[in-house]
Formats: structure tokens, sequence, C-alpha cells
């Protein structure tokens, strides 16, 4: 009895320190590094911005049925979509693999063997030289992961399907946000043409005209000639924006998974430019960091770089493991499954670098040091991230300033064409006071529509600076 008790507490005593050891897990413990952040961003006092939180599928604030099938289609079928969705499955399925490694691996085997051995390999004088052999079994192999090399790699896995999920939002980001800003180019090349031709069609007017008063003997060749060189002047725009107008339905049909010819006839009709939202949220910069992909992914390699660390240094440890192997050996395959057939093995195996510990303690110091790049890399996408949404705030907040005063421009110059046409029909004024009345409109109108496809732009890159424009998982229907 008293050897029983004395054999029960050396087993439990094992079983606790075994319970302890593979409760830990050696190498540091990640903890989400604290990078100093500003209360508010540089010009959230603007009119225009609110603490509002930001709109994530901010394409709907525009209006416009078409931008947003658009969009919703490069949701579901863009190519860099798929892709950044195929790499987060690769990392799910890397994530279920290691964590396979936690417990025992069991592999069968079986096999049938016709051997013939040489004259000289034969026992007996003039024995049977021929042979069969069969065999069949489980073999069974097992980690007890007492210092967490195993965890630590799981842990590790975990990080990067974080990360990668991170990266499938920032890859949405940058579609969406590349959608809408070609949409709004071809829009703005469009209005741009249509002043272009509108103007041509003015000025081939006042070519006739000029031409006409000449024949007639009340002009002059020079009023036809500047004419001539105006209205050429006005033509050679045309093709430029022709080609823009072009460019940007191709690039949209490729951005929405599709051939570049796919949209063609659906973006033919012109459209002006949808109406920007007058207010926009924009939260804080504390809610930026947390809702930016591209932050979320770095954040989450400095957590699988940390993780590593801990790989590495549980190889300071032995690793202990469990082996074993059931089955049957034969030289018949009838007898296989007989009790004289069977065979079995099993035992714990210990493996350590006792010697080899200056390696190991190398491969620890490679680890630290990715994992201390990994911490610069997630504090230069902390103030990046800050700096772009500092800056796209200030370039929005200006290009609105920009274009009122051109609006404002734009009206004076067409009133001045009107009032120089008016002088020049009563005779007041010559004809190239018209022309360059009617230069200067031309001009106002389409430093105009450049500033409003700008303007548009910008604020594109404000949503874009700010992690707008991506959609949860859960909700995304991706073609395959």
């Amino acid at each position: 009895m008293r050897n029983f008790i004395k054999t029960t507490s050396r087993s439990l005593l094992a079983t606790t320190v075994l319970l302890t050891l593979a409760a830990c897990a050696v190498g540091p413990d990640y903890k989400q590094p604290d990078v100093a952040t500003p209360d508010e961003f540089v010009d959230a006092s603007a009119t225009q911005f609110n603490t509002a939180a930001v709109e994530q599928e901010f394409w709907k604030g525009f209006n416009d049925p078409l931008l947003t099938e658009i969009i919703e289609q490069s949701l579901r079928a863009n190519h860099d979509v798929r892709i950044a969705l195929s790499r987060l499955s690769e990392a799910r399925a890397l994530r279920g693999e290691s964590r396979l490694d936690l417990a025992p691996t069991v592999t069968a085997a079986a096999g049938a063997t016709d051997a013939r051995a040489s004259e000289r390999q034969a026992v007996v004088p003039n024995a049977d030289r021929d042979q069969d052999y069969y065999d069949a079994g489980f073999d069974a192999f097992w980690e007890l992961d007492f210092f967490g090399r195993v965890r630590r790699g799981v842990e590790a896995q975990s990080a990067l399907v974080q990360a990668a999920e991170a990266d499938f939002y920032n890859t949405q980001v940058t579609v969406t946000a590349e959608v809408a800003r070609n949409y709004f180019e071809l829009r703005g090349a469009q209005q741009r043409l249509a002043v272009a031709q509108r103007n041509a069609a003015n000025q081939e007017e006042s070519l006739r005209i000029t031409t006409a008063r000449l024949d007639a003997g009340r002009g002059t060749q020079l009023d036809v000639s500047r004419a001539q060189a105006l209205l050429s002047a006005t033509r050679a725009t045309i093709p430029d924006l022709d080609a823009a107008v072009r460019y940007s339905m191709l690039r949209l049909g490729v951005l929405t998974g599709q051939s570049p010819d796919a949209l063609l006839a659906k973006l033919a009709d012109a459209k002006a430019l949808p109406a920007l939202p007058e207010t926009h949220g924009i939260g804080t910069p504390e809610e930026l960091l947390r809702r930016r992909p591209d932050v979320r992914s770095a954040e989450r390699q400095l957590a699988a770089a940390t993780a590593r660390v801990g790989v590495a240094v549980a190889d300071l440890f032995p690793r202990v493991s469990f082996t074993g192997r059931w089955g049957f050996d034969a030289t018949s395959s009838a007898d296989l499954g007989n009790a004289g057939s069977e065979s079995f093995a099993f035992g714990p195996s210990i493996q350590w670098a006792a010697l080899d510990l200056g390696r190991v303690r190398q491969r620890i110091n490679q680890r630290e040091a990715a994992a201390n790049g990994a911490l610069a890399r997630y504090e230069q996408s902390v103030y990046r991230a800050l700096e772009e949404t500092d800056a796209s705030l200030t370039g929005y907040a200006q290009a609105l300033i920009k274009q009122k005063h051109l609006r404002q421009g734009a009206t004076s110059s067409a009133e001045a064409a009107t009032l120089a046409r008016a002088r020049f029909d009563s005779g007041v004024a010559d004809f190239l006071t018209v022309l360059d009345a009617e230069r200067s409109m031309l001009e106002a109108e389409d430093r105009l529509a450049q500033s409003e496809t700008q303007t548009a732009t910008a604020l594109l890159a404000m949503y874009k600076a700010l992690g707008g424009g991506f959609r949860p998982l859960e909700r995304m229907t991706v073609s395959r």
C-alpha cells in the first residue's frame, strides 16, 4: 500500500510538471505598441468636415446609379480583389495546417514486395531465392509542445491570416478609389470635350461671318486669319480629349474584371460629373488607425514576427516527441492479421541542439531583427496614414476654393464674350476683341471643367486616405 501511494504521488507530480510546462510558451508575448497620435486632423475645422463616422461605401453618396453599378461589379470580379482573396484563403489553409501540429499525426501504409536474392546472397545453398513480403500498419508522431514551439507557430499563422484579411480590404479600398477616379476622369474629359466642340462650333460661325464680311468688302484678311487660327487651335485639343475619354472607358472595363471594351456602349453617352456631398464625416485619428487596412496589416505582421521569435527561442530547449507504430508483417498475404504477424513499437524521443546552440541563438537574432523591422514598418504605416489623411483633407479643401474662383472666372468670361460680340456687331469694337474674349472664355471653361474633375478626384483621395471603400467579407460575393 505504501509503495502504491508512493508511486501514485510520483505520477501526480510528473503530471503536474508536464501540465505546467505545457501551459507555458517561451519567447515574448505580443502587445500592440502605443504610437502617439494627435487628437484631431490638421484641417478638421473646415466647414465641409465633421467628426462623424467615415462613410465606408462612399460612392453611394454621389447618387450616380451607373457609378454604383460599376463599383459593385469591380468588387465582385476585379482581378486584384480575386488575387487578394486567394491569398487570404491560402493563409487560412496554412493556419489550419499549423494547428494540426498540435495533435498526433497518424499515417497508414501498406506494401507488397516480390524479391529474389542472388546465389551469393542465399544463406543455404540451393535454397529458394524467391521471397514475398507483405506489411500493413499505422505510424504515429506527436510532438509534446512543452515549450510552445508549435503554439507560437500557430500564433504566427493566425496573425498572418488577419494580415491577409487586412490586405484584402486594402485592395478593395484601392480598387474602389481607382474605379471612381477613372469614372470621374471620364466624365470630366467628356465635359471638356463638349466645351471644346461647343466653342469650335461658335468659332466656325465666327470664321463664316468674317469670311462673308471680307467678301462684302467690310472685313479684313487679318480678321479671317485670326478666326481660322483660333478655330484650328480649338480643334487641335479635341483628339487628345477623345483619347482620354476612350482610355478611361477601356480602363474601367478592365477594373471590373472584364475585357477592355466591355463598357464602351454603356459609357458612350456623355454625362456631367456627379454632384459632390456638401459635408463629409472624417472621424478622428484614433478611429483612422483602427480602420485603415494597411495599418492593421502592418500591426498583424508585427504580431506574427513577434511570435516567430518564440518559435526560435523554443529551439533552445529539448524537443520531446512520441512515436509509435502498429501493424502486421508476413511473407504471405494470407498471414496478414494473424497474431504471429503483429508488430508494434512506441516510445518517447528527445531531440536537442545541445552542442549547436550557437546556431539556434543566431536564428533567434534573425527573428528579433525581423521583429524590429516589422515594428518600424508598423510605426511608419501609422505616420504615413496620418500624413496622407492630413494632406488629402488640405488638398480637397483647397480644390473647393480653387473651383469657386474658376467658376466665377468662367461666368465673367462668358459675359465678356457676349459683350464683345455685341460691340463688334454694333461696330464699336474690332474683331480682335471678340477673338480675345472667346479665347479667354474657352480657357476659363476648360480650366473650370478640369478643376471640377480635380476636386472630385481630390475627394476620392480623401476617402482613400481615410480608409473608406471596403466591404466586410461576410457581405462579399466574389466571382470565380
